[in-house]
């Protein structure tokens, strides 16, 4: 079925009767302020005239002074229907969850671009209290944007290849599970498994990446051989792999961290 919006005067919509969701003035504020900032992007569901879904909504219109609202048409519902319906949609609206970490690192960009945050529904609390997770994760405003230029300035002569990592422990257990018995759906696995034990310079890497072609360099951010693209790499969950680097590095650099090394 083939959704059609169609415009109704805001004052003739009734609510539902049997409506057990409430909405304070705060919150009828805020949707006021969303639909002020980004327009009335979710339209009222109604059956007959009487709202279904949509009353916080058309509540924040009148305040508005809107004299129409775009509606969805559901009056094919049976009453037994739209009676479940009302409740539904506002439970199911409960049930979802925060990614906290994606949700702070959004926020940060929003402050960043100094956008109001007032229309996020939020109140002043509870964005402090986002904000203060954030940092006390040890992210802050310089993880959640694209950098425009590398962080690593080259210090020396391209390096080689064969220089950036060292496989010796995993090229020997390769060759002890090609010369076993094991299945061979076992050696794949084990043979996967080894590749855990390459170690990778990342102060030789780093000078790498400094040197190499655009696409090369795209290939080793995918891969968080190093990373550029701070808000990209929270989204694939590198950043605990940059917290890993940056321990591997200040223990074979003793004590320098990455952060140091890159703004060297």
């Amino acid at each position: 079925m083939k959704l059609q919006i169609t415009y109704l005067k805001t004052n003739d919509l009734l609510p539902y009767a049997g409506n057990s969701r409430t909405h304070s003035d705060e919150q009828v504020n805020q949707i006021a302020a969303s639909i002020k900032e980004f327009g009335f992007a979710a339209p009222i569901c109604v059956a007959e005239g009487t709202i279904l879904a949509g009353h916080g909504r058309v509540m924040a219109a009148r305040k508005l002074g809107l004299q129409e609202v775009p509606t969805v048409d559901l009056s094919h519902l049976t009453p037994a229907q739209r009676r479940q319906y009302v409740v539904a949609d506002n439970k199911l609206a409960l049930n979802a969850g925060w990614d906290e970490e994606m949700l702070a690192a959004e926020i940060a960009l929003m402050k960043e671009e100094g956008s109001d945050l007032d229309v996020l529904g939020f109140t002043a609390e509870e964005l402090a209290e986002i904000q203060s997770e954030t940092e006390g994760n040890g992210l802050s405003d310089d993880y959640t944007h694209k950098v425009d230029a590398p962080v690593y300035t080259p210090k020396g002569e391209k390096p080689p290849v064969v220089e950036l990592f060292n496989s010796e422990r995993a090229d020997d257990l390769l060759s002890k599970i090609e010369a076993s018995k094991a299945p061979d759906e076992v050696k794949r696995f084990l043979k996967t498994a080894a590749a855990r034990h390459i170690v990778f310079d990342y102060g030789k890497i780093a000078e790498f990446y400094c040197h190499a072609d655009k696409e090369t360099q795209a290939l080793m951010e995918d891969s968080a051989l190093v990373i550029i693209d701070f808000k990209k790499a929270m989204q694939l969950g590198y950043v605990k792999l940059k917290a890993e680097i940056a321990d591997a590095l200040e223990s074979e650099q003793g004590g320098a961290s990455a952060e140091d090394d890159a703004d060297e």
